[in-house]
C-alpha cells in the first residue's frame, strides 16, 4: 500500500469505453510522487489516503477489465505512531 494525500482532481471529459466513469483524483505521496488515482471513496482535496496498484487496482472492477493502475482503497482519519 502507499500513503499519500489528495493534491487535487482529474478532469477527463472524453475516455476510452474501458475506462471506469467516476472520479480520478492526483495524489501526492510521502516520497515526492505523484499519482492519478480512481476513487470509490468520495475523497476530498487535503485527504490522507491508501493507494493500492497494479493487478489489484484492476481486480476491484470484476464487471469487466479496467485499466486502472492506482485505486484508493482507504481514507485515514487519523494518523498516529505509537513509541515504545
Amino acid at each position: 500500500m502507499i500513503k499519500g494525500r489528495v493534491s487535487g482532481k482529474v478532469w477527463s471529459s472524453r475516455r476510452i469505453g474501458s475506462v471506469p466513469s467516476g472520479p480520478l483524483l492526483e495524489v501526492r505521496t510521502e516520497k515526492g510522487d505523484t499519482l492519478i488515482a480512481y476513487d470509490p471513496l468520495g475523497c476530498a482535496p487535503g485527504e490522507q489516503v491508501l493507494i493500492t496498484q497494479g493487478s489489484v487496482a484492476a481486480g476491484y472492477f470484476t464487471d469487466r477489465p479496467a485499466p486502472v493502475d492506482a485505486l484508493i482503497i482507504g481514507s485515514i482519519d487519523e494518523d498516529t505512531i505509537q513509541k515504545s
